[in-house]
């Protein structure tokens, strides 16, 4: 049985994919949700959202994922951060895969990746579970009706939880899988039910294609001036360190919350949704995510609740830490309604520093922000993870390793010459310790922090006087209105300098053991981009 809207001419049957069960073309978010439920794939929760568990993968699972190695991507690919997968291997797999999937269900979605027209990558994803149909339907761009009649789906990313893959006949590590093949544009994810391998699989497509196309992908959120989309920011951050909550700033427009392209007509959006994370969440601090756990068709996913009242626990991670609710952008009310902006006039790139060596804001010329996005550095402290009792760097090149399919001086030099080009201030925010290290020292005010960002987005910190890093070479405000002036010298924070000083020469050395991998592949301006 074929319903939903399609293209006849490009159902699945015409892709090799035949001997199906039931065929769910397109359904709308409420079809999505009865049939998940009618299967009994999760439960309804407050408002209609719905909640789901995902077994034992509550994760993405990075060390199964390959790339096929073919001759057109063998010169292409960072092989040393991308496991490879042999072609006749990849062909059995999705042998073996189509063959599993015959007599099942299936969902199909066509969407964009991608909120410009002119770049945006026609995806048809297709799931077992219509969840995951309901999730990846809020997480990519939804196409109109009338777009879906002529929709010619670029790649194809399938999703089979049930498939268990075999290591030493698909040429994997595990029962997990999940497997780009660039050249047959073709996607395969097996042995997980983890909702985020889809949107992170497209992610990385996204992220090898447009640098081609001189687009520099960015994993990363945005926002820009209300009524003024050519006054953009990005904001670059790991996991901790406030990317979504600095970018949800109500004063704002919301472009998008983690993954955008760059290309000559300004920052777009890949997703039409967000993608949150929902541990300690509350309706002071965060209103507008909260209030996505209570609408219709939010997927809440490895939460703990009252199995009477649905009431959500966001304090109990016995599931997991990564709980997640997955909601469209359109549920927040400062968002775009175009998800578009203009050419950044700000760059912030954002780290928690535990160790209280980085000023809480400091200017970058384009070859220092090349250093540092290349870097991605912030850091774990002692107590989040087993057997760490001090502060240990952590670093994530361009701010998001695990995605990068090629090199990352690819992505550092496009986004240098778009600095350059563009003219965009650059930023290092730390929103870490001060005072001392974690243990010692105090988490920077958030209330300083965002004085100090709506000075950068407002121009005002580049107007005043500012100093030479000794230890890192960028320069640093002396003053800035709202913001006690002994933080923007966080030596002078310290009970002891002398103790000051030796901590930073320890994180200096840090930055330029981790940065020698990439010394052989930049010019010498970013080599020296570090030294005070």
């Amino acid at each position: 049985m074929i319903t939903g809207r399609v293209n006849p001419a490009q159902m699945l049957d015409q892709q090799g994919i035949s001997g199906l069960g039931s065929v769910f073309y397109n359904y709308l978010e409420p079809a999505l949700v009865e049939e998940a439920l009618k299967r009994n794939e999760g439960t309804l929760g407050k408002g209609g959202s719905f909640l789901v568990t995902t077994g034992k993968h509550t994760g993405r699972s990075p060390k199964d994922k390959f790339v096929v190695r073919t001759p057109s991507v063998e010169n292409t690919i960072w092989w040393e951060n991308n496991a490879p997968m042999e072609p006749e291997a990849f062909d059995v797999l999705y042998a073996d895969m189509v063959e599993h999937m015959k007599g099942g269900d299936y969902f199909v979605q066509d969407l964009f990746g991608g909120a410009d027209p002119l770049h945006r990558l026609d995806v048809r994803v297709v799931t077992e579970l219509a969840w995951h149909g309901l999730f990846i339907r809020h997480l990519l761009r939804r196409p109109e009706a009338e777009e879906l009649a002529t929709f010619v789906p670029e790649f194809t990313v399938i999703n089979c939880p049930s498939f268990q893959a075999d290591p030493g006949r698909h040429g994997c590590r595990s029962e997990t899988v999940i497997a780009m093949n660039f050249d047959k544009k073709l996607i395969l994810i097996g042995g997980t039910a983890y909702a985020g391998e889809n949107k992170k699989s497209v992610f990385s497509l996204l992220n090898y294609l447009l640098p081609e196309k001189n687009i520099m992908p960015m994993h990363c959120s945005a926002n820009h001036a209300h009524s003024n989309p050519a006054d953009a920011a990005v904001f670059f951050g790991l996991s901790g360190t406030g990317k979504t909550t600095l970018s949800a700033d109500p004063s704002r427009t919301l472009i998008g919350d983690d993954e955008h392209g760059w290309s000559d007509r300004g920052i777009f959006n890949f997703e039409g949704g967000c993608y949150a994370k929902t541990i300690s969440l509350s309706a002071e601090a965060e209103p507008e995510i909260y209030a996505t756990t209570e609408k219709f068709g939010t997927v809440i996913e490895n939460m703990v609740f009252d199995k009477d009242t649905k009431e959500l626990d966001f304090e109990d991670d016995s599931l997991t830490a990564n709980m997640r609710c997955a909601y469209p952008l359109p549920y927040i009310s400062n968002a775009s309604d175009t998800a578009l902006g203009g050419n950044p006039k700000n760059i912030i790139m954002l780290t928690c520093d535990a160790f209280g060596v980085l000023p809480p804001i400091a200017r970058l010329t384009p070859a220092q922000a090349m250093y540092h996005f290349l870097s991605g550095f912030t850091s774990k402290v002692a107590g989040t993870e087993r057997g760490v009792t001090e502060p240990e760097p952590t670093f994530s090149t361009c701010f998001g390793a695990p995605f990068m399919p090629r090199r990352p001086e690819v992505y550092g030099n496009l986004l240098r010459e778009k600095i350059a080009q563009h003219g965009a201030s650059c930023w290092l925010v730390n929103t870490g310790w001060t005072g001392g290290a974690y243990g010692t020292g105090s988490r920077m005010p958030i209330r300083a922090t965002r004085a100090l960002l709506t000075a950068a987005l407002n121009g005002s910190l580049n107007e005043g006087e500012f100093r030479k890093d000794p230890n890192f070479g960028f320069e640093v405000p002396v003053t800035c209105d709202g913001v006690d002036n002994r933080l923007l010298d966080p030596r002078s924070t310290w009970g002891k300098e002398s103790e000051y000083d030796a901590q930073a020469a320890k994180l200096v050395e840090m930055f330029a053991e981790n940065f020698g991998q990439y010394v052989p592949f930049i010019d010498d301006d970013v080599k020296d981009a570090a030294i005070g």
